[in-house]
């Protein structure tokens, strides 16, 4: 075809990720002309450099670690048992090229027509794509995602950053961790259970500034009996050294290190230049995000965006659930279709994981002063008592009111992020404390001491 021909969709998404994959299923299904635009591979950072491999180490270093508590319980096993790293990089990535797979036998299937490359808006209906082609599109779904964050400090360039950590082959001798988030707290919690000796320096005076306080205190007590320093209040100034001897040089001068491997979990950043964004007319704010209303829409109505480019909730379900309901209410014929962004839960795969919905104490008796109720349960689970093992798990109730409506529960232990999804279901319904009570427990299991806390 010639330059000055287009190809006519009725939506066009810029984006391969969870939230363009889903917004284009979707469309699809309503029966949309759908082009889909992704110059890299298929799944965005969930599965090429986010959840799912990082759950996948996760998994490896939580077996690394039931490997050491089956030492204490009388199996013998190696003191130190090694790892074949690649192997297990190659079982990984094996398992992340099968979702590839699924996604391009999807797209055939649902009539997607998939362009592997980059695309930005001409106008507010004009999408071109890196080799010319441009694309005229009724509708337009931008689901770029985001990219981490490099502090503007000498010596950055030295360090990795959290995509980093996936093409590793071996465990770093010693690691430096700078943030922390949840992306630090993540991967500080894999890299120490796979061998490395992990230092964290935060900026915050603790872990996890989102989260409940008291759980992030119990995490950290977890942390340093992992053999993990933590150093808050710090001030990066400078990275030096070379590779495989790093030092850190924070604010007053002092030297820490030498570390085989610094990585920056300092953020992420949304990935919205290069969009044509300014020639479409849309709108970000001050951190480059595109600003939405509640269905997703742009100060183009048109022109949709979804997931981390929004800077919305930053979570694939959320992406996920933001695309469909965008595309139920533009091809499917549901007007009101949006998502509700109160009450989504959450999961940290530290170690052992942190799983929160609702309020923070905090966050509740900020918005409900002295009507709050808390009530909580610090115990050893089973297997870390047989074992005679520190480790510590905390689950905490938030509720308000005479009728004790819980507004937020956040567990710190084994099993938090499978047990939560159940009771979060709970809590979007309404439930009280009198509701928990009058739900039998089982026992023993972690999850009862939900509904037995008083």
């Amino acid at each position: 075809m010639s330059s000055n021909e287009s190809l006519d969709f009725d939506l066009v998404v810029l984006g391969g990720g969870s939230g363009g994959l889903a917004g284009a299923f979707r469309a699809a299904a309503h029966g949309a002309r759908v082009a889909l635009l992704e110059p890299g591979e298929l799944g965005g950072t969930c599965v090429n450099v986010g959840c799912v491999p990082k759950k996948a180490m996760w998994l490896a270093s939580e077996v690394s670690a039931h490997l050491r508590l089956a030492s204490d319980l009388g199996f013998d096993v190696p003191e130190r048992p090694s790892l074949d790293w690649p192997a297990l990089v190659a079982s990984r990535q094996r398992y992340i090229h099968g979702i590839h797979a699924s996604y391009l036998r999807r797209l055939d299937e649902a009539g997607v027509v998939l362009m592997p490359a980059r695309g930005r808006m001409l106008d507010a209906h004009t999408v071109e794509c890196e080799n010319g082609t441009r694309l005229q599109a009724a509708h337009v779904l931008l689901a770029t995602g985001s990219s981490p964050r490099r502090p503007d400090v000498p010596g950055a360039d030295l360090a990795g950053v959290s995509d980093d950590f996936f093409a590793l082959c071996e465990a770093p001798p010693r690691v430096a961790l700078i943030g922390g988030g949840y992306i630090a707290v993540e991967l500080a919690g894999v890299l120490q259970a796979l061998g490395s000796r992990v230092d964290i320096f935060a900026r915050s005076e603790r872990l996890l500034g989102h989260a409940d306080a008291e759980l992030a205190q119990r995490l950290q007590e977890n942390y340093r009996h992992q053999g993990i320093g933590m150093h808050f209040g710090y001030r990066l100034a400078a990275i030096e050294g070379e590779d495989g001897a790093l030092r850190l040089r924070d604010a007053n001068g002092c030297s820490s290190g030498d570390y085989a491997q610094v990585l920056l979990a300092v953020g992420r950043a949304a990935s919205s230049s290069g969009l044509g964004l300014e020639a479409a007319a849309i709108e970000v704010d001050g951190d480059g995000n595109i600003v939405v209303d509640a269905f997703q829409r742009t100060s183009q109505p048109h022109v949709l965006a979804v997931g981390d480019v929004t800077g919305q909730v930053t979570l694939t379900p959320v992406a996920i659930a933001a695309a469909r309901r965008a595309m139920d209410r533009v091809f499917g014929g549901q007007p009101e279709a949006k998502v509700d962004y109160e009450n989504i839960p959450s999961v940290v795969f530290a170690h052992p994981p942190l799983a929160s919905v609702g309020l923070t104490e905090a966050q509740a008796r900020e918005r409900f002063g002295d009507d709050v109720h808390v009530y909580r349960s610090t115990f050893r689970p089973m297997l870390q008592a047989l074992a005679d093992r520190p480790q510590h798990s905390l689950f905490k109730l938030v509720c308000s009111g005479a009728e004790r409506r819980v507004v937020g529960l956040h567990l710190l232990g084994e099993g938090a992020d499978e047990i939560l999804q159940g009771f979060a279901v709970a809590l979007k319904k309404g439930i009280t404390l009198d509701d928990l009570h009058a739900t039998m427990a089982i026992h023993p299991t972690s999850a009862e001491e939900v509904v037995l806390m008083h």
